[in-house]
């Protein structure tokens, strides 16, 4: 499905931005080394920089940049966004990135490096989520692909999101999240949930120009 086209250097410094809001929360959410935000803030500024820097280039060259200057950092989290760059930018050979296909960037880059269909086929709510966005972007994922294990994990996270006090959307983004690597600890949890929210916030304004 055709969209508008998305300039990525604006969607990750958007990413950047809140991040940088956010950093002394995710600091102190950090009970081991007290910098998961200084760390997820320069990654994102990074990968900004990244996009910026290959402006003009295909979507393709743009991700798997971004994914070398990652590879270089000491960081687990930014290790984990490398292996996503790298696999969107496979998936994304030949195609540019726009308001339509965006759902399968977003499902790649925070299933920790799955593919998109693999990141669906682990947490069945990622449809769930491009059907809430009206992306038609879903992954392509069949109901054959799912089992009650699956749904069970994602009803499950969902649940318990909602148990909390969350939202239905609030819910959501936390069960997408929390059967990938992205939710290996409370703070990349934390910080996984403000970025995907960032990134559906702006692709959904990008969307209604």
């Amino acid at each position: 499905m055709s969209g508008n086209q998305i300039d990525l250097s604006q969607l990750f410094g958007q990413v950047a931005k809140t991040l940088i809001s956010n950093k002394s929360e995710l600091n102190k959410a950090d009970t081991y080394n007290n910098d998961h935000g200084d760390n997820m803030s320069d990654t994102f500024r990074m990968i900004a920089q990244a996009m910026e820097a290959k402006k003009g280039a295909s979507s393709a060259d743009q991700l798997e940049y971004a994914a070398d200057l990652l590879r270089s950092k000491k960081s687990g989290s930014a290790q984990l966004y490398a292996k996503g760059f790298a696999n969107a930018a496979k998936e994304f050979v030949g195609e540019d990135i726009n308001t339509g296909n965006a759902m399968q960037l977003i499902q790649t880059l925070m299933g920790g490096g799955a593919s998109a269909k693999r990141s669906a086929e682990a947490n069945p709510l990622g449809d769930m989520l491009g059907a809430l966005m009206g992306s038609g972007a879903t992954s392509a994922s069949s109901d054959d692909d799912l089992d009650l294990g699956d749904l069970l994990t994602a009803g499950m996270a969902f649940m318990s999101a909602k148990q909390s006090g969350d939202n239905n959307m609030e819910a959501l983004m936390q069960a997408l999240v929390a059967d990938t690597e992205m939710s290996a600890t409370p703070h990349r949890a934390q910080s996984s949930q403000l970025i995907l929210n960032t990134l559906l916030d702006v692709v959904g304004g990008m969307g209604a120009k």
